[in-house]
């Protein structure tokens, strides 16, 4: 297989990490075990690592459903996918489907389409759950090939897939693993978009999120998280390792109006080993 795509995610993500990826890959080390990402989203980190074991969870039904179809059969996926073209009326018909009446695998199929066309990679959905962001696909590459999708499928082979809340993936952890956590931002201080599913990140899942960071450290289990320089993520960050990086972040979601911003990398590395 041609490994020209093992760091570069199928998906395309707002707020994914790719661009931190050479700062952020080297809190993994050859003796950790099993690779955990309860934030999913792209998986962009996962990727570029390929783990012999992994799991991979997130609240976003519809991108775990895709993450399943595709290790389990990727041609599978790519028989629906070349059946969509690249038009605005397709993509608002696609877009407008029961998916509740389709099969995973053309559900799969849908997932990367709109995901690929849909405006600057964006998944917001409305209070029902229904994705609602409009066409902006005339600059936005193309559909991953049947090729690409079988490497996909490879990597993917001894990920284990959680549909649900963080808390619901934390709970399999166990000594030896490492875990990433790049959570939706809930910043009350800064524009950041943070509309990506019906149920928001709120302060009160940061508070959970603290509990659970604090209690993996106390189970020696490593932890990478990554949130905005803000006042969340100095509460986040208390007594743990941290630093301080720079990173560019879309300003109202446009790729070409971006600006300079600080992301706080926080890890119990020190507290444990």
């Amino acid at each position: 297989m041609n490994k020209i795509y093992v760091n570069k995610p199928f998906l395309r993500w707002a707020g994914s990490k790719k661009q931190l990826l050479p700062t952020i890959s080297e809190y993994w080390c050859s003796e950790h075990k099993r690779y955990i990402e309860p934030f999913a989203g792209s998986a962009a980190l996962f990727f570029k690592l390929n783990p012999k074991s992994a799991i991979l969870g997130d609240i976003n039904q519809e991108l775990i459903i895709t993450y399943s179809c595709i290790k389990n059969d990727p041609l599978k996926v790519s028989e629906y996918l070349i059946m969509y073209p690249n038009s605005p009326k397709e993509y608002y018909r696609i877009r407008d489907l029961n998916l509740e009446s389709l099969n995973v695998f053309e559900r799969a199929a849908i997932f990367i389409y709109l995901n690929r066309y849909c405006f600057n990679g964006l998944y917001r959905t409305n209070r029902k759950g229904k994705f609602n962001v409009p066409y902006g696909g005339d600059k936005s590459g193309q559909l991953p090939s049947k090729e690409q999708l079988r490497f996909y499928s490879h990597i993917l082979r001894n990920t284990k897939f959680v549909l649900g809340d963080f808390e619901k993936t934390l709970s399999l952890s166990k000594i030896g693993d490492f875990i990433y956590l790049d959570p939706p931002y809930s910043v009350k201080s800064i524009r950041i978009f943070k509309e990506y599913h019906s149920k928001i990140f709120s302060n009160l899942d940061i508070e959970r999120l603290r509990l659970w960071i604090k209690h993996l450290t106390v189970n020696g289990i490593e932890f990478l998280l990554s949130y905005a320089n803000s006042d969340e993520g100095n509460y986040l960050k208390k007594d743990f390792e941290y630093k301080v990086v720079n990173t560019k972040r879309h300003i109202a979601g446009f790729s070409s109006n971006r600006r300079i911003a600080e992301e706080i990398l926080i890890s119990n590395k020190s507290l444990i080993n």
